[in-house]
Protein backbone atom coordinates (compact mmCIF):
# COMPACT_ATOMS: atom_id res chain seq x y z
CA UNK A 1 0.00 0.00 0.00
CA UNK A 2 3.14 2.19 1.04
CA UNK A 3 4.48 1.32 -2.83
CA UNK A 4 1.03 2.37 -4.38
CA UNK A 5 0.99 5.65 -2.45
CA UNK A 6 4.48 6.12 -3.25
CA UNK A 7 4.31 5.72 -6.95
CA UNK A 8 0.32 8.00 -6.79
CA UNK A 9 1.99 10.69 -5.20
CA UNK A 10 5.46 10.84 -7.06
CA UNK A 11 2.97 10.56 -10.45
CA UNK A 12 0.70 13.84 -9.55
CA UNK A 13 4.00 15.29 -8.74
CA UNK A 14 5.80 14.87 -12.11
CA UNK A 15 2.38 15.27 -13.94
CA UNK A 16 2.00 18.77 -12.16
CA UNK A 17 5.56 19.62 -13.26
CA UNK A 18 5.12 18.32 -16.46
CA UNK A 19 2.12 20.58 -17.19
CA UNK A 20 3.10 24.05 -15.46
CA UNK A 21 6.38 23.67 -17.73
CA UNK A 22 4.61 23.36 -20.82
CA UNK A 23 1.80 25.83 -19.94
CA UNK A 24 4.62 28.53 -19.51
CA UNK A 25 6.59 27.08 -22.34
CA UNK A 26 3.54 27.68 -24.80
CA UNK A 27 2.42 30.78 -23.38
CA UNK A 28 6.11 32.12 -24.04
CA UNK A 29 5.35 31.13 -28.08
CA UNK A 30 1.78 32.86 -27.99
CA UNK A 31 3.39 35.67 -26.63
CA UNK A 32 6.45 36.06 -29.06
CA UNK A 33 3.55 34.80 -32.17
CA UNK A 34 1.11 37.77 -31.16
CA UNK A 35 4.15 40.21 -31.30
CA UNK A 36 4.94 38.84 -35.10
CA UNK A 37 1.93 38.74 -36.47
CA UNK A 38 0.88 42.16 -35.49
CA UNK A 39 4.30 43.57 -36.38
CA UNK A 40 3.81 41.51 -39.91
CA UNK A 41 0.19 42.83 -40.41
CA UNK A 42 1.18 46.50 -39.36
CA UNK A 43 3.81 46.32 -42.15
CA UNK A 44 0.85 44.97 -44.93
CA UNK A 45 -1.19 47.86 -43.96
CA UNK A 46 1.32 50.45 -44.19
CA UNK A 47 -0.63 53.42 -46.37
CA UNK A 48 -3.84 52.03 -45.59
CA UNK A 49 -5.50 54.76 -43.26
CA UNK A 50 -8.87 52.85 -42.82
CA UNK A 51 -7.29 50.06 -40.82
CA UNK A 52 -6.80 50.88 -37.17
CA UNK A 53 -4.59 49.22 -34.96
CA UNK A 54 -7.46 48.43 -32.73
CA UNK A 55 -8.90 45.99 -35.79
CA UNK A 56 -4.74 44.47 -36.30
CA UNK A 57 -4.46 43.47 -32.75
CA UNK A 58 -7.83 41.95 -33.00
CA UNK A 59 -6.82 40.03 -36.03
CA UNK A 60 -3.59 38.77 -34.90
CA UNK A 61 -5.38 37.79 -31.35
CA UNK A 62 -8.00 36.11 -33.97
CA UNK A 63 -5.36 34.31 -35.68
CA UNK A 64 -3.12 33.61 -32.58
CA UNK A 65 -5.03 30.24 -31.47
CA UNK A 66 -4.53 29.05 -34.88
CA UNK A 67 -0.66 29.63 -35.31
CA UNK A 68 -0.32 28.69 -31.92
CA UNK A 69 -1.47 24.75 -32.06
CA UNK A 70 1.38 24.63 -35.08
CA UNK A 71 3.70 25.72 -31.78
CA UNK A 72 2.46 23.53 -29.44
CA UNK A 73 4.42 20.48 -30.34
CA UNK A 74 7.59 22.14 -30.01
CA UNK A 75 5.72 23.47 -26.69
CA UNK A 76 5.52 19.80 -25.23
CA UNK A 77 9.25 19.32 -26.54
CA UNK A 78 10.72 22.12 -24.91
CA UNK A 79 8.39 22.57 -21.82
CA UNK A 80 9.11 18.26 -21.42
CA UNK A 81 12.70 18.77 -21.84
CA UNK A 82 12.66 21.52 -19.17
CA UNK A 83 11.28 19.45 -16.88
CA UNK A 84 13.14 16.57 -16.90
CA UNK A 85 16.33 18.18 -16.64
CA UNK A 86 14.91 20.00 -13.54
CA UNK A 87 14.19 16.73 -11.75
CA UNK A 88 17.65 15.73 -12.91
CA UNK A 89 19.60 17.85 -11.98
CA UNK A 90 17.75 18.39 -8.72
CA UNK A 91 19.02 14.26 -8.03
CA UNK A 92 15.14 13.37 -8.17
CA UNK A 93 15.68 11.04 -10.82
CA UNK A 94 18.38 9.35 -9.14
CA UNK A 95 16.11 8.69 -6.20
CA UNK A 96 13.25 7.75 -7.76
CA UNK A 97 15.26 5.30 -9.43
CA UNK A 98 16.95 4.04 -6.35
CA UNK A 99 13.40 3.36 -4.64
CA UNK A 100 12.91 0.98 -7.82
CA UNK A 101 10.83 3.59 -10.03
CA UNK A 102 12.02 2.54 -13.83
CA UNK A 103 12.01 5.24 -16.32
CA UNK A 104 8.49 4.13 -17.83
CA UNK A 105 6.61 4.79 -14.49
CA UNK A 106 8.82 8.26 -14.42
CA UNK A 107 7.46 9.45 -17.97
CA UNK A 108 3.72 8.18 -18.05
CA UNK A 109 2.50 10.73 -15.65
CA UNK A 110 3.81 13.52 -18.94
CA UNK A 111 2.53 11.22 -21.74
CA UNK A 112 -0.81 11.02 -19.60
CA UNK A 113 -0.84 14.81 -19.53
CA UNK A 114 0.41 15.13 -23.07
CA UNK A 115 -2.18 12.78 -24.38
CA UNK A 116 -4.61 14.67 -22.19
CA UNK A 117 -3.82 18.23 -23.68
CA UNK A 118 -3.70 16.64 -27.39
CA UNK A 119 -7.60 15.52 -26.83
CA UNK A 120 -8.64 18.74 -25.83
CA UNK A 121 -6.75 20.64 -28.24
CA UNK A 122 -8.57 18.17 -30.53
CA UNK A 123 -11.96 17.75 -29.36
CA UNK A 124 -12.35 21.82 -27.60
CA UNK A 125 -9.66 23.87 -28.80
CA UNK A 126 -9.46 23.11 -32.10
CA UNK A 127 -13.02 24.34 -33.08
CA UNK A 128 -12.46 27.72 -31.09
CA UNK A 129 -9.78 28.37 -33.10
CA UNK A 130 -11.60 27.30 -36.41
CA UNK A 131 -14.09 30.01 -35.77
CA UNK A 132 -11.63 32.74 -34.60
CA UNK A 133 -9.47 31.94 -37.68
CA UNK A 134 -12.51 32.09 -40.17
CA UNK A 135 -13.25 35.80 -38.51
CA UNK A 136 -9.70 36.66 -38.74
CA UNK A 137 -9.70 35.86 -42.69
CA UNK A 138 -13.11 37.78 -42.92
CA UNK A 139 -11.04 40.96 -41.20
CA UNK A 140 -8.05 39.81 -43.47
CA UNK A 141 -10.01 39.75 -47.07
CA UNK A 142 -11.98 43.07 -45.82
CA UNK A 143 -8.86 45.44 -45.11
CA UNK A 144 -5.97 44.00 -47.02
CA UNK A 145 -6.53 41.49 -49.95
CA UNK A 146 -9.63 43.30 -51.17
CA UNK A 147 -10.94 40.05 -51.58
CA UNK A 148 -14.01 40.14 -53.51
CA UNK A 149 -15.18 36.72 -54.47
CA UNK A 150 -16.42 34.33 -51.71
CA UNK A 151 -17.55 30.26 -52.46
CA UNK A 152 -19.22 28.21 -49.68
CA UNK A 153 -20.29 25.01 -50.19
CA UNK A 154 -23.74 23.45 -49.33
CA UNK A 155 -25.73 20.28 -49.26
CA UNK A 156 -27.48 22.07 -52.15
CA UNK A 157 -24.78 22.75 -54.15
CA UNK A 158 -22.32 25.16 -55.09
CA UNK A 159 -22.79 29.33 -54.05
CA UNK A 160 -20.44 31.61 -55.31
CA UNK A 161 -20.46 35.41 -55.04
CA UNK A 162 -18.19 38.09 -56.98
CA UNK A 163 -18.27 41.63 -57.60
CA UNK A 164 -16.69 44.52 -59.71
CA UNK A 165 -17.45 47.72 -60.50
CA UNK A 166 -20.98 47.55 -62.40
CA UNK A 167 -22.16 45.84 -59.23
CA UNK A 168 -22.15 41.95 -57.88
CA UNK A 169 -23.63 38.51 -58.83
CA UNK A 170 -24.26 35.12 -56.77
CA UNK A 171 -24.06 32.28 -58.69
CA UNK A 172 -25.42 29.51 -57.82
CA UNK A 173 -24.98 25.59 -58.82
CA UNK A 174 -25.56 21.61 -57.95
CA UNK A 175 -22.61 20.44 -59.72
CA UNK A 176 -19.17 21.05 -60.04
CA UNK A 177 -16.77 19.59 -62.64
CA UNK A 178 -13.20 19.98 -63.57
CA UNK A 179 -12.03 22.05 -60.05
CA UNK A 180 -14.38 24.52 -60.82
CA UNK A 181 -14.34 25.47 -64.59
CA UNK A 182 -17.31 23.73 -65.41
CA UNK A 183 -20.66 24.25 -63.32
CA UNK A 184 -24.44 22.42 -63.95
CA UNK A 185 -27.45 24.15 -63.64
CA UNK A 186 -26.47 27.24 -63.27
CA UNK A 187 -28.34 30.09 -61.48
CA UNK A 188 -26.90 33.81 -61.17
CA UNK A 189 -28.54 36.19 -59.31
CA UNK A 190 -27.55 39.85 -60.53
CA UNK A 191 -27.58 42.86 -58.29
CA UNK A 192 -26.56 46.66 -58.81
CA UNK A 193 -23.97 48.52 -56.41
CA UNK A 194 -27.25 49.30 -54.10
CA UNK A 195 -27.59 45.78 -53.45
CA UNK A 196 -30.97 45.86 -55.70
CA UNK A 197 -32.03 42.93 -57.34
CA UNK A 198 -31.54 43.26 -60.54
CA UNK A 199 -32.20 40.17 -62.61
CA UNK A 200 -31.61 36.43 -63.00
CA UNK A 201 -29.83 34.13 -65.26
CA UNK A 202 -30.53 30.33 -65.86
CA UNK A 203 -28.43 28.21 -67.68
CA UNK A 204 -27.86 24.39 -68.08
CA UNK A 205 -24.09 24.72 -68.24
CA UNK A 206 -21.60 27.37 -67.61
CA UNK A 207 -17.82 27.79 -68.44
CA UNK A 208 -15.13 29.60 -66.54
CA UNK A 209 -13.24 31.20 -69.50
CA UNK A 210 -10.56 34.27 -69.26
CA UNK A 211 -13.37 37.41 -68.07
CA UNK A 212 -16.98 35.77 -68.84
CA UNK A 213 -19.03 32.85 -68.00
CA UNK A 214 -19.71 31.00 -71.39
CA UNK A 215 -23.53 30.24 -70.50
CA UNK A 216 -25.52 27.70 -72.70
CA UNK A 217 -29.09 26.98 -72.96
CA UNK A 218 -29.69 30.54 -71.00
CA UNK A 219 -32.84 32.19 -69.82
CA UNK A 220 -31.98 35.62 -69.49
CA UNK A 221 -34.47 37.84 -66.98
CA UNK A 222 -34.52 41.68 -65.82
CA UNK A 223 -36.42 43.39 -63.74
CA UNK A 224 -39.26 44.61 -65.92
CA UNK A 225 -38.64 42.54 -68.85
CA UNK A 226 -39.96 39.23 -70.35
CA UNK A 227 -37.44 36.11 -69.68
CA UNK A 228 -35.19 35.87 -73.08
CA UNK A 229 -33.70 32.33 -74.34
CA UNK A 230 -29.86 32.15 -75.60
CA UNK A 231 -28.15 29.28 -76.89
CA UNK A 232 -24.91 30.84 -75.54
CA UNK A 233 -24.61 33.81 -73.71
CA UNK A 234 -21.79 35.64 -72.12
CA UNK A 235 -21.60 37.14 -68.67
CA UNK A 236 -18.85 39.01 -67.38
CA UNK A 237 -16.99 38.08 -64.27
CA UNK A 238 -13.48 39.13 -62.69
CA UNK A 239 -12.78 35.48 -61.39
CA UNK A 240 -10.57 33.22 -62.59
CA UNK A 241 -9.84 29.47 -61.50
CA UNK A 242 -7.05 30.92 -59.11
CA UNK A 243 -9.58 33.48 -57.36
CA UNK A 244 -11.96 30.50 -57.01
CA UNK A 245 -9.38 28.17 -55.43
CA UNK A 246 -8.08 30.59 -53.38
CA UNK A 247 -11.45 31.84 -52.02
CA UNK A 248 -12.24 28.29 -51.32
CA UNK A 249 -12.27 27.41 -47.32
CA UNK A 250 -9.56 27.65 -45.40
CA UNK A 251 -9.03 24.26 -43.73
CA UNK A 252 -8.21 26.08 -40.60
CA UNK A 253 -11.75 27.98 -40.71
CA UNK A 254 -13.76 24.76 -40.11
CA UNK A 255 -13.73 22.77 -36.94
CA UNK A 256 -12.93 19.33 -36.29
CA UNK A 257 -16.27 17.76 -35.79
CA UNK A 258 -18.07 20.04 -38.88
CA UNK A 259 -14.63 18.59 -41.07
CA UNK A 260 -16.21 15.28 -42.18
CA UNK A 261 -19.69 17.11 -43.31
CA UNK A 262 -17.26 19.64 -45.21
CA UNK A 263 -15.75 16.71 -47.12
CA UNK A 264 -18.87 14.86 -48.06
CA UNK A 265 -20.66 18.04 -49.23
CA UNK A 266 -17.11 18.85 -51.19
CA UNK A 267 -17.17 15.83 -52.98
CA UNK A 268 -20.39 15.38 -53.95
CA UNK A 269 -20.31 19.53 -54.74
CA UNK A 270 -17.10 18.03 -57.33
CA UNK A 271 -14.03 19.37 -55.59
CA UNK A 272 -11.56 17.84 -54.38
CA UNK A 273 -11.24 16.99 -50.41
CA UNK A 274 -8.16 15.97 -50.30
CA UNK A 275 -6.56 18.67 -48.31
CA UNK A 276 -9.45 18.75 -45.90
CA UNK A 277 -9.41 15.33 -45.18
CA UNK A 278 -5.37 15.20 -44.72
CA UNK A 279 -6.02 17.65 -42.33
CA UNK A 280 -8.90 16.16 -40.11
CA UNK A 281 -6.28 13.25 -40.04
CA UNK A 282 -3.80 15.56 -38.76
CA UNK A 283 -5.48 17.29 -35.91
CA UNK A 284 -7.18 13.83 -35.04
CA UNK A 285 -3.30 12.58 -34.92
CA UNK A 286 -2.36 15.37 -32.02
CA UNK A 287 -2.50 13.61 -29.10
CA UNK A 288 0.14 10.88 -30.70
CA UNK A 289 1.81 13.66 -31.49
CA UNK A 290 2.28 15.16 -28.68
CA UNK A 291 3.34 12.04 -26.72
CA UNK A 292 5.92 11.28 -29.56
CA UNK A 293 7.20 14.47 -28.70
CA UNK A 294 7.24 13.64 -24.66
CA UNK A 295 9.50 10.56 -25.77
CA UNK A 296 11.09 12.27 -28.07
CA UNK A 297 12.47 14.98 -24.88
CA UNK A 298 12.55 11.90 -22.30
CA UNK A 299 15.61 9.87 -25.08
CA UNK A 300 17.44 12.63 -24.30
CA UNK A 301 17.13 14.70 -21.34
CA UNK A 302 16.61 12.05 -19.02
CA UNK A 303 20.14 10.54 -20.21
CA UNK A 304 22.01 13.53 -18.85
CA UNK A 305 22.52 11.16 -15.45
CA UNK A 306 24.07 8.65 -16.85
CA UNK A 307 26.42 10.19 -20.29
CA UNK A 308 26.68 14.03 -19.05
CA UNK A 309 26.97 16.14 -22.13
CA UNK A 310 24.24 18.21 -20.84
CA UNK A 311 24.47 20.97 -23.81
CA UNK A 312 25.02 18.36 -26.46
CA UNK A 313 21.87 15.65 -25.62
CA UNK A 314 19.71 19.02 -25.30
CA UNK A 315 20.60 20.44 -28.87
CA UNK A 316 19.89 16.64 -30.15
CA UNK A 317 16.87 16.75 -28.50
CA UNK A 318 15.83 20.07 -30.77
CA UNK A 319 17.13 19.09 -33.68
CA UNK A 320 15.45 15.53 -33.44
CA UNK A 321 12.28 17.94 -32.19
CA UNK A 322 12.74 19.89 -35.62
CA UNK A 323 13.87 17.05 -37.70
CA UNK A 324 10.21 15.72 -36.39
CA UNK A 325 8.35 18.66 -37.42
CA UNK A 326 10.39 18.80 -40.87
CA UNK A 327 8.82 15.10 -41.90
CA UNK A 328 5.90 16.13 -41.09
CA UNK A 329 5.63 18.54 -42.92
CA UNK A 330 6.64 16.95 -45.88
CA UNK A 331 4.81 13.64 -45.50
CA UNK A 332 1.21 16.59 -45.51
CA UNK A 333 3.51 17.94 -48.88
CA UNK A 334 2.94 14.81 -50.33
CA UNK A 335 -0.12 13.71 -48.81
CA UNK A 336 -1.46 16.86 -50.65
CA UNK A 337 -0.07 15.80 -53.84
CA UNK A 338 -1.72 12.85 -53.97
CA UNK A 339 1.61 10.77 -53.33
CA UNK A 340 0.47 9.33 -49.84
CA UNK A 341 -2.63 8.65 -48.53
CA UNK A 342 -4.13 11.16 -46.11
CA UNK A 343 -4.33 8.35 -43.52
CA UNK A 344 -0.88 7.45 -44.00
CA UNK A 345 0.84 11.29 -44.34
CA UNK A 346 -0.98 12.75 -41.51
CA UNK A 347 -0.27 9.58 -39.15
CA UNK A 348 3.19 7.93 -40.19
CA UNK A 349 5.67 10.64 -38.72
CA UNK A 350 4.17 10.45 -35.47
CA UNK A 351 3.93 6.48 -35.28
CA UNK A 352 7.38 6.09 -36.77
CA UNK A 353 9.06 8.96 -34.15
CA UNK A 354 7.71 6.97 -31.18
CA UNK A 355 8.53 3.27 -32.14
CA UNK A 356 12.25 4.85 -32.67
CA UNK A 357 11.57 6.67 -28.83
CA UNK A 358 10.58 3.74 -27.75
CA UNK A 359 13.38 1.49 -28.55
CA UNK A 360 15.64 3.79 -27.50
CA UNK A 361 14.14 3.86 -24.14
CA UNK A 362 14.25 -0.19 -24.10
CA UNK A 363 17.50 0.27 -24.53
CA UNK A 364 18.61 2.89 -21.85
CA UNK A 365 16.40 0.80 -19.52
CA UNK A 366 16.93 -2.64 -19.89
CA UNK A 367 20.05 -2.57 -22.70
Amino acid sequence: MTSVNVSWTLSRYLGRQFFVTVAITFGIFLCLIYMIDLVELARRSSGQEEVSFGILASMALLKLPTTGSDFLPFAVLFGGMASFMRVTRNNELVIARAAGVSVWQFMMPAVVVAFIIGSFITTIYNPVASAMSARHDELEAKYLRGQTSLVAVSSNGLWLRQADDDGQSVVHALRVSELGLRLSDVTIFLYDNSDRFTGRIDAKQANLEDGYWDLSDAWVSQVNDQPRHHDTYKQPTTLTLTKVQESFANEDTISFWDLPHFIEMAEAAGFSAKRYRLHFYAVLATPVLLCTMVLVGGVFSLRTSRLGGLVQLVMGGVLAGFLLYFLGDLALALGKSGVLPPFLAAWAPAIVAMLLGLSVLFHLEDG
